[in-house]
């Protein structure tokens, strides 16, 4: 019999860049993360506990930091009675005002953009150019002869006031042309063949490709609108109207009156939530709209 030889397997050594990091580093950016999120998130805590105790308890140092047993009855005055107005009222009124601004600009911008883009016509790049421009005049250089326009159309304390003044986007029209402009042309070349209209190639076609850019948009926007101050303040003056933003500052007294905290701290709680829903429901489609690299 021939003896045989065994030979021990030998590991392959990993490629360097194949090579993970362990180690103390990556015990340090843990930790540092969870600190900025214990650092960012302590306010918030604080406002929720403030919401869930009694006016003496806030007022009366130190202030509790573990929620107290008030909670229903601290959220039921804010929705439903509040101090001017119910903070439900408030919220509606914002969520009408953010979804409205959100859909216009977008429905706006898509529309600009693919024309823009998909259509020869002249002067289009110039009156591309004249949208872009307007991203430098914001609504705050503009606010007086826009106000003129809203209220010579009887516009005021009303959700159109709101709304229509502020859906036009020149950023949102930049980005979707900047993205059509990297559909292939030929699939517009074999649209044509087909016999498709440019609304049929635009909604079987283009509106499916760009629903990562509208979620991503859709969510920018929305908060662009929810937190909207000075143009509400500005054309609304039926408390019925105001938007939750409004309302908070409104809640905070003027002289010597004596601010109701629970309830204020429990309507600043409930502002947040929306824009926290729509954040968390749509994060997956934001990311990829942001930094899909197969466009």
């Amino acid at each position: 019999m021939s003896d045989s030889v065994k030979v021990a397997p030998v590991a392959a050594e990993p490629a360097p860049g194949m090579v993970e990091r362990r180690g103390g580093a990556l015990w340090v950016t843990h930790v540092l993360m969870v600190l900025g999120v214990l650092v960012i998130f302590f306010p918030i805590w604080l406002a929720f506990v403030a919401s869930t105790v009694t006016q003496a308890d806030i007022v009366s140092p130190p202030m509790p930091v573990l929620p107290g047993g008030h909670f229903f009855e601290n959220y039921k005055r804010a929705l439903f009675s509040g101090i001017n107005v119910p903070v439900a009222t408030m919220l509606l009124n914002s969520m009408v005002m953010a979804v409205g601004i959100a859909v216009g600009k977008i429905a706006i911008s898509l529309i600009s953009a693919f024309a823009i883009v998909y259509f020869r016509f002249p002067g289009r790049n110039t009156f591309f150019w004249l949208i872009f421009i307007t991203l430098m005049l914001p609504v705050e250089v503009r606010i007086v002869p826009t106000y003129e326009v809203v209220a010579g159309f009887g516009l005021l304390n009303s959700y159109s006031g709101l709304i229509f003044p502020l859906i036009a986007s020149a950023t949102a029209t930049f980005l979707f042309r900047q993205f059509f402009m990297t559909i292939p042309d030929e699939l517009a070349e074999a649209a044509r063949v087909d016999g498709a209209r440019p609304m049929r190639f635009f909604v079987d076609i283009v509106l499916p490709m760009s629903r990562t850019n509208i979620a991503a948009l859709f969510v920018i926007l929305f908060i662009y609108g929810w937190n909207q101050y000075l143009w509400p303040l500005l054309i609304t003056t039926d408390p019925e109207m105001n938007t939750i933003v409004m309302g908070i500052k409104q809640m905070f007294p003027s002289g010597d009156d004596t601010a109701d905290w629970p309830v204020i701290m429990a309507t600043s709680i409930l502002a947040m939530i929306p824009p926290v829903i729509i954040v968390i429901s749509m994060q997956k489609f934001f990311v990829r709209g942001l930094v899909d690299s197969e466009k």
